[in-house]
């Protein structure tokens, strides 16, 4: 049939089974928003207040089902707005498709309005970028991003789509999307296999770290399976939560610069170390000479690019998580280790995670939560010290119940994946939690989430400082507070008010437990500002370019 460019765009969206589209129109990319309103009734638009807020939905919306996320913006500033958020999902590997609409062919290259090289900026942090000139050549394009987008190790992908393109007109013939087996990026051997078992089957303390890899794969069961056929413990980073249940009795935390004191030291000390889905991140690892210094190294991973990157290993299988596991789990022996995990437990016991109870702390709110939520909600974070107490004191239990910037760091990622997140799954608790600091970035998407009447939950962290700095300035900067100082008096629950949401402010341990029961009955969105103390740390913590076996907290800072 014979369709225009903007029709094709809508009819092959509905071939790879998208029902939401996270943007914000503008001249170039009209023809296409003037299809999408003729199929609004099979594709769902949220118009965010900024392009970066529909760029982090997107991404939101991606980690917490596992699909692709889509976003569009106009040409220019609308396409570079989603910069950040590309580059945050390339960095986690979130599977994204995003569609931005250039100036006319005939107008390309000529410093025109709102011209610019989308496809160009965004190269470093896509897996692929295309722009498409001729509508003979859209339909086809926008299949294969979507199938670069999930194959493999996920990620980006950027389609740029000059404005003739949208108009001009030709045969189009509907097909199924491409699915791309997950065989096709096995590249492993059975003595690949057999090297790993071996290795394994001879360890005394292994380890197990898991990254975002289990997550992606869906291997959280075969993970459980392995931890329970080798009884090895078992951490996470960031990107792993959820991977391995909280409440697992072979679990210890998260590892690494923030990480548990069990975790960190049961590395340092262990004879195997399985790294599954991990990329050995530096504010994992810490001082990279000193990281599981004693231990062979066993990595598995689907990118082979990550495979002796950053640190070397003695055995390694290229593949996707599920597969290997599966395969490798047949060829490993039913261990017992029970005198490394009373070792282990005795870490776990000697150094719980702490916090001071004679006052209002993020800690406790987020255990309140937690509880109350009954480990079940999606949670998302910005990036700060909320954060790093949210993976501490949150008992993730399932994969995609934490979405937070892990390899980019992005402050103000935490509203838009939350609004993204509540979209794709309008009955789960949805919940972000941000420091103040990075609520005043994004803080217009709470008109998204009050205009769409998404009843998700926005919790202030709100110390009145940029708390993370901070906490390095007081600890490693003499105390210079440069440029950390939230001085302004901004109103955050007026300001909520204003945007259409229910606003409540703690500031006692005593009135928690009724705020948050109160959001959770709510049928809008509700933020919470929760005011503590300026000076309220992350610990454990090691110190810049120190060993995570040197792991140091308050307890410690004391007793010097």
């Amino acid at each position: 049939m014979l369709l225009n460019g903007s029709e094709i765009v809508v009819e092959v969206l509905k071939e790879e089974g998208v029902d939401t589209v996270f943007g914000y129109p503008g001249g170039s990319i009209l023809n296409i928003y003037d299809e999408l309103y003729k199929h609004q009734d099979e594709i769902h638009h949220v118009l965010t207040s900024h392009e970066q807020g529909a760029s982090h939905a997107a991404d939101g919306y991606a980690r917490s089902t596992g699909r692709v996320g889509v976003c569009m913006a106009t040409s220019g500033p609308g396409a570079t707005n989603l910069v950040t958020g590309i580059a945050t999902a390339y960095m986690d590997s979130v599977p994204m498709v995003a569609i931005t609409a250039n100036v006319g062919l005939s107008l390309l290259g000529k410093d025109t309005f709102q011209e610019v090289d989308i496809v160009g900026i965004t190269m470093p942090i896509t897996k692929h970028g295309f722009i498409v000139k001729d509508v003979k050549d859209l339909a086809d394009t926008l299949r294969r991003a979507f199938k670069i987008a999930r194959s493999g190790r996920p990620g980006p992908v950027v389609v740029d789509i000059t404005k003739n393109a949208t108009a001009d007109k030709c045969e189009f013939t509907s097909k199924k999307p491409e699915i791309p087996e997950r065989k096709t990026f096995d590249h492993y051997t059975k003595d690949d296999l057999k090297a790993v078992a071996d290795i394994i089957n001879s360890c005394k303390r292994p380890f197990i770290y898991v990254g975002g890899g289990a997550v992606i794969s869906g291997a959280s069961e075969e993970v459980r399976k392995l931890a329970d056929r080798i009884d090895s413990p078992v951490c996470d980073s960031l990107m792993g939560k959820g991977a391995v249940s909280a409440d697992d009795p072979h679990y210890t935390g998260m590892i690494g610069m923030h990480g548990t004191k069990a975790s960190d030291k049961g590395v340092s000390e262990c004879d195997v170390l399985l790294a599954l889905g991990a990329r050995f991140s530096d504010r994992v690892v810490g001082n990279a000479r000193a990281f599981a210094s004693g231990a062979r190294i066993v990595h598995i991973d689907i990118d082979d690019a990550e495979i002796n990157k950053n640190i070397p290993t003695d055995a390694h299988i290229v593949g996707d998580m599920k597969d290997v596991l599966d395969d490798l789990l047949p060829m490993l022996e039913k261990a017992s280790h029970s005198e490394w995990m009373e070792h282990i437990n005795s870490y776990k016991k000697e150094f719980p995670l702490r916090y001071p109870e004679d006052k209002l702390t993020c800690q406790y709110l987020i255990e309140r939560l937690d509880v109350l939520t009954e480990s079940n909600a999606i949670v998302s974070t910005d990036v700060g010290q909320h954060q790093m107490w949210t993976a501490q004191y949150y008992k993730f239990r399932s994969p995609r119940q934490f979405l937070t910037s892990g390899g980019l760091g992005t402050m103000g990622y935490g509203l838009g994946a939350c609004i993204g997140a509540k979209v794709a799954n309008p009955d789960r608790i949805c919940v972000n939690i941000a420091g103040d600091g990075c609520f005043r970035m994004n803080m217009h998407e709470l008109m998204t989430a009050s205009r769409n009447g998404l009843p998700i939950i926005e919790v202030i962290i709100d110390n009145r400082v940029l708390g993370m700095v901070r906490q390095w300035q007081t600890l490693f900067y003499g105390k210079r507070y440069s440029n950390t100082v939230l001085e302004d008096e901004t109103d955050y629950c007026k300001a909520a008010e204003a945007m259409g949401c229910i606003a409540y402010r703690i500031t006692d341990r005593d009135e928690v437990d009724e705020v948050i029961k109160k959001a959770l009955a709510s049928d809008k969105p509700v933020v919470i500002d929760v005011v503590i103390n300026e000076d309220d740390k992350v610990f454990p913590m090691v110190a810049p370019g120190g060993a995570i076996a040197d792991a140091f907290d308050e307890a410690d800072l004391n007793n010097k």
